[in-house]
């Protein structure tokens, strides 16, 4: 169930290779239920709470979120995306967003952002 949105449309090339990257980490079979905008959805949130617990800060000149080194509490961090979710009325399960967050790191890894652990 891939959706094209407007939103996805507005995405600078940056953004929508990390999109459709993570996306096609998500094993097939998960990605019957989710979207490419859950995706985005959900990378957007863990900036949100990245930003919110001090883990990030938007660059006034460029717009762009610079992120700074420290622990994330996943356990808050799903907790964060999933209360964000229900917010949104979207329909996504805590199984589905750490698939998500689980894609995100393993895409975060292949790019050196983050260290395997």
């Amino acid at each position: 169930m891939q959706n094209s949105t407007i939103e996805m449309s507005l995405l600078d090339p940056e953004e929508r290779k990390m999109v459709e990257s993570v996306w096609k980490i998500i094993p097939e079979q998960d990605r019957l239920a989710i979207s490419e905008d859950d995706v985005l959805f959900v990378l957007d949130v863990m900036d949100e709470y990245l930003l919110s617990v001090g883990l990030a800060h938007e660059d006034e000149a460029s717009g762009e979120i610079i992120y700074e080194d420290g622990e994330v509490d996943e356990t808050e961090q799903l907790d964060f995306v999933l209360q964000a979710a229900q917010e949104d009325h979207r329909h996504l399960t805590g199984s589905q967003v750490q698939i998500i967050q689980d894609a995100e790191m393993q895409y975060g890894i292949e790019q050196g952002w983050y260290e395997e652990e």
